[in-house]
C-alpha cells in the first residue's frame, strides 16, 4: 500500500514510528506538510498538490494535524477523501474532536460519563452558571485549548468569577466544569483503534499542579482499566466518529466521566507506559480496513 501521513515535522516520534511501523510492513510512505498541500477542487478530477508535484496512487491518508491547523488541515484531509483515499480518521470527526463544547454534547446526548459542564456567552450569567455547576474548586477551560494550556483551576468561587470575566474579557470561549477531586490528579488515557482499547496508561501530575498532560510535566504509567472505562472509551470513539484516538478519563465516585478525545494521540507516552507497538496496530488497522471511497466509523452528528 501506499500511505501519507499529513505531519508538520516528520522528526516528531510519532510521525517517526508510524513511518518505520508501515516500512517495516512493506508498505510505501510519505510524510507531507499539510500547510505545503495545495488543491484543485473541480468536479471531474480533484487534485491535490504537493510542492510542484500532483499527488496520486495513495491507499490510505494518516492524519497527524495539529489544532493550530485544523482548518486548513481537515480541508487538505477532505480533499484526499475526495479522491477515494482511505482516511483513519474522517475530517468531519476530527472536526467533531476539536471542537470541546460540540463533542461534550454529542456525549451527552448518548449518555456518556462527564462532569458536570457550563458554558455561556454574555458575562451577566456567570453567577447562574456557577450555580449550575455548583460548588469549589472549579475548572475553566479555553474551548481552543491543547495540551492543558487554557485550563485553570480556581480554588474559590470568587476566583473562578474573576478568572471567568478575564477570558470574557479577551473575547475567548471557555467551559466551567465540575472539579473531580477524587481523581487525585490523575486520569486515564485510553488509545482506541478500529473500535478497541489497544493501550491505556495513567498519567499523574507533578507535585502542585492538578493538569496530568504529558506536556505540563505529568508523568505516564502502566494501568489496568476496568471493563467499564473500556467500554466507555470505544463508546465514546464511536460516537465522535473516530477510529484512531485518545480518550481521556477521570475515575470519579459515578464511575468513569470522559474530560476530553483527542483525534491526533500522541504515540511516545503510550507506547513507553504500556510497552505495546500502537503505531504498528495502526498500520493493522490500515491494511484491514483501507479500501478506497471507504472509512469504518461514522459518528451522530
Amino acid at each position: 500500500m501506499k500511505i501519507a501521513i499529513l505531519s508538520r515535522n516528520s522528526r516528531l516520534y510519532s510521525t517517526r514510528r508510524l513511518v518505520e511501523a508501515a516500512k517495516a510492513q512493506g508498505h510505501q510512505v510519505q510524510v507531507l506538510d499539510p500547510l505545503r498541500c495545495y488543491m484543485n477542487i473541480t468536479s471531474d478530477k480533484p487534485s491535490i498538490h504537493y510542492k510542484g508535484c500532483e499527488l496520486t496512487g495513495f491507499d490510505a491518508v494518516i492524519p497527524r494535524i495539529g489544532a493550530s491547523i485544523t482548518f486548513y488541515g481537515t480541508a487538505v484531509l477532505r480533499q484526499f477523501e475526495m479522491m477515494g483515499v482511505f482516511p483513519v480518521n474522517e475530517s468531519v470527526a476530527i472536526s467533531r474532536a476539536r471542537d470541546k463544547l460540540r463533542c461534550l454534547q454529542l456525549l451527552s446526548r448518548e449518555g456518556i460519563g462527564l462532569p458536570v459542564t457550563g458554558f455561556a456567552h454574555s458575562p451577566d450569567d456567570i453567577d447562574d452558571l456557577l450555580r449550575e455547576v455548583e460548588g469549589a474548586p472549579l475548572v475553566i477551560k479555553l474551548l481552543e485549548g491543547t495540551q492543558g494550556v487554557g485550563v485553570v483551576l480556581a480554588e474559590t468561587r470568587k476566583a473562578a468569577e474573576s478568572v471567568i470575566q478575564a477570558f470574557m474579557g479577551l473575547r475567548q470561549n471557555i467551559l466551567v466544569q465540575e472539579f473531580i477531586k477524587e481523581a487525585g490528579g490523575t486520569d486515564l488515557r485510553c488509545f482506541v483503534v478500529g473500535g478497541k482499547v489497544v493501550a491505556s496508561m495513567m498519567r499523574r501530575a507533578k507535585e502542585g499542579e492538578f493538569r496530568s498532560n504529558l506536556h505540563r510535566g505529568g508523568t505516564p504509567e502502566p494501568v489496568k482499566l476496568t471493563p467499564q472505562e473500556r467500554a466507555t472509551a470505544v463508546r465514546a470513539a464511536k460516537i465522535v466518529g473516530l477510529n484512531v484516538c485518545g480518550v481521556d478519563i477521570l475515575r470519579s465516585d459515578r464511575g468513569p466521566v470522559v474530560i476530553e478525545i483527542n483525534a491526533s494521540p500522541g504515540l511516545e507516552g503510550i507506547e513507553t507506559a504500556s510497552g505495546i507497538d500502537v503505531a504498528g496496530r495502526i498500520i493493522q488497522f490500515i491494511e484491514q480496513n483501507g479500501k478506497p471511497h471507504r472509512t469504518r466509523t461514522r459518528g451522530k452528528g
